[in-house]
């Protein structure tokens, strides 16, 4: 072949999906349908929170997140061959069986956390236990698909409005709390659900999460991290609602209240997220693309290699996830 031909030819060559790849990844896109088919209703009750709950508009990123950082590891995963884990089935069957309690008895958080857990099982079962662990970081990521958070607003709403209330007081501005309901001279404040700053936490949590295990190596750096990803929240929560208490001693309370939703929307939320991430940037330890176990640590691994010795066929795994969605399905109808 000429040189410049050769040349031309080797780029595509290697950007195609190696043939080692091809089968697994087929027998992978037909048990996801599967199981999404059979857990639909789960997958629609989280797109629905996803696209019109703004506590959860963030999670729409997650899965551009997670593509993200398979992608990553492309030079790692080409030189693996996928070998399906046999024992996976039994967490493809308890993740099915999550989302048909969770179905069975209208707990949407536990039939979601099935849902997503079964796609989880499945890639652990078809792509292996070898796969699996190179991209644990984005499969452990993929928690973040489920909605959670309404639980803990009612906590957060009194949390905020003892910040509040403490922070008034200190100021000099005279004030009874009661409960989530604070009396000042300019009006009666409520520590509403929209105020409990659930949605900030969340989302700093989850970037948290992404930023301490692609940027740190040290389990006290990543721990600090995620602990600062939650307190500074809930503190900082705390002080914009006594900033909008005091504000409105000035300006009035529905003046301020209106001042306070296009601060915190827009100003609040992105300069204490600037600061986590400022100071937290002089302590980095990696680069994003070195994340998770090296592959040759994982090869190393004595176990790993005894688990893969068992040889089973990506279109076996593929149809025995198919059968279990199928049970799962009927069981929900009976």
């Amino acid at each position: 072949m000429p040189p410049d031909v050769a040349a031309l030819s080797a780029p595509q060559a290697s950007a195609g999906i190696p043939s080692a790849w091809r089968g697994p990844l087929a027998a992978l896109a037909v048990a996801v349908v599967a199981l999404i088919a059979v857990t639909a209703q789960s997958w629609g009750a989280m797109l629905h929170q996803w696209w019109n709950i703004d506590t959860y508009n963030h999670l729409m990123l997650v899965p551009f997140i997670i593509a993200w950082l398979v992608a990553l590891k492309e030079d790692d995963l080409a030189r693996v061959t996928p070998q399906p884990f046999v024992p996976g089935l039994l967490a493809v069957a308890a993740a099915l069986a999550l989302w048909w309690a969770g179905e069975m008895h209208g707990i949407n958080l536990v039939a979601q956390i099935g849902a997503v857990g079964a796609l989880q099982a499945a890639v652990l079962t078809i792509l292996g236990l070898r796969v699996s662990l190179l991209l644990a970081l984005p499969l452990a990521f993929a928690c973040f698909l489920v909605p959670f958070g309404d639980e803990i607003i009612p906590p957060l709403q009194f949390v905020t409005a003892d910040i509040a209330i403490a922070l008034t007081h200190a100021s000099g501005v005279p004030a009874r709390i009661d409960g989530i309901y604070i009396d000042t001279p300019a009006g009666l404040f409520i520590v509403a659900e929209a105020c409990s700053g659930v949605k900030f936490l969340i989302a700093m949590v989850t970037l948290g999460v992404l930023v301490a295990f692609t940027r740190f190596t040290r389990w006290s750096r990543r721990a600090m991290f995620l602990a600062a990803c939650i307190i500074v929240p809930i503190l900082a929560n705390g002080v914009r609602a006594w900033a909008t208490i005091h504000i409105a001693q000035y300006i009035g309370a529905e003046r301020a209240t209106g001042f306070d939703h296009i601060v915190y929307g827009w100003v609040f939320f992105a300069i204490i997220t600037a600061v986590l991430l400022g100071t937290a940037w002089r302590f980095v330890e990696r680069e994003p693309e070195a994340y998770g176990w090296p592959l040759d640590a994982i090869g190393g691994w004595g176990w790993v290699a005894r688990a893969e010795e068992h040889a089973f066929a990506p279109k076996g795994a593929a149809l025995a996830i198919i059968a279990l969605a199928g049970v799962a399905a009927l069981a929900a109808l009976l």
